[in-house]
């Protein structure tokens, strides 16, 4: 089951079941009027959503055109958004930048951050930054949004309560990192608002694309047509989805609409950009500048600047982007007059 939530004169946005091929979708409303009064009531809704997704792709129902560009992010406003480190080849490319420690690589017990959920982007927003010179990068990364989860959970109860997995992009302020982390009181500026793809869906609506707590899915990213990196995220995997779950309910319990995020999708190779079509490259642009520090003594590769368009897809063989596509131009704020 595929679910969306598309703009409305409601900050919530109006909740809409999306065809497996994404090009249709119907409202939900009769259900539930947004995706978290849906995850609220999970248990009533779910099967009456998936009951209305059959009827849309069985042709029971005729729905009307499904515009990605007309939707918002799945949850416009999230009650919790953590982030996750649960690929440790991206601590270990990253962690050589300025305000970076070597002691918060850790292998043990996952680092989680909690950025701002009270305004994320839709797919199609621009990213808006205050000023030119804050190089501006990119994270692609899986995320799951979750049903209610009891403070020091099992496992297995961290696994049932995952109802919805998408993509984002944890855009992040690389000069502003280190100011950040030497404050003590972890990332804020440096974290501006998340952006997530169109179309959110269930574990059971992936099939084996979803398995062992992990999505089994290369996911692309492209900077003005040029391919920067294609990962594979169900590799390479040091902390899987529930393992974060876990660690972010170890003193807390999780609302429904809580959204947690894998981290930067990183694979082991020994690349540098440019990369070959068929190349793992990076899914963000700090590695490859540590990885050319490594090979060249210095950095190639240049941060996002205005007008520099990003693309971000799940890639699954012979279809569309499951997910739909993350596609945003950068936009710089004029000074003040």
């Amino acid at each position: 089951m595929k679910l969306a939530t598309l703009r409305s004169n409601r900050p919530d946005g109006q909740l809409v079941v999306v065809s497996k091929d994404l090009a249709r979708c119907v409202s939900a409303g009769r259900i539930a009027p947004s995706l978290q009064a849906a995850l609220d009531d999970w248990e009533r809704c779910a099967p009456l959503l998936a009951e209305l997704a059959g009827h849309l792709e069985g042709g029971a129902i005729a729905g009307q055109a499904f515009e990605p560009s007309a939707a918002l992010a799945p949850l416009p406003r999230a009650y919790q958004w953590i982030d996750g480190a649960g690929y440790m080849g991206h601590l270990e490319r990253v962690r050589s930048l300025k305000g970076s420690k070597d002691e918060e690589l850790q292998s043990i017990r996952p680092l989680l951050y909690q950025g701002g959920s009270d305004s994320l982007s839709a797919a199609s927003d621009p990213i808006v930054v205050p000023e030119e010179d804050l190089a501006l990068d990119f994270e692609a990364e899986v995320a799951v949004i979750t049903g209610p989860v009891p403070m020091r959970p099992s496992r297995e109860q961290a696994a049932a309560a995952i109802r919805l997995v998408t993509i984002c992009n944890d855009v992040s302020l690389r000069r502003l990192v280190a100011d950040d982390l030497q404050n003590g009181f972890g990332f804020f500026h440096s974290k501006p608002s998340t952006t997530f793809a169109p179309v959110a869906i269930t574990p059971e609506g992936l099939g084996d694309a979803f398995r062992d707590n992990k999505l089994h899915l290369k996911v692309r990213i492209e900077v003005n047509g040029t391919l920067y990196g294609q990962p594979n995220a169900g590799r390479d995997v040091h902390f899987d989805l529930v393992d974060l779950i876990v660690e972010a309910a170890r003193t807390r319990q999780l609302g429904a609409g809580t959204i947690v995020g894998s981290g930067t999708i990183a694979n082991h190779h020994d690349e540098v950009l440019p990369i070959k079509e068929d190349g793992i490259g990076f899914a963000c642009i700090a590695e490859a500048r540590t990885a050319e520090k490594a090979r060249f003594g210095r950095a190639r590769t240049q941060f996002l600047k205005a007008g520099d368009r990003l693309r971000i897809f799940a890639v699954q063989s012979g279809q569309r982007p499951p997910f739909g596509e993350i596609d945003q131009s950068v936009v710089v704020l004029s000074p003040p007059s």
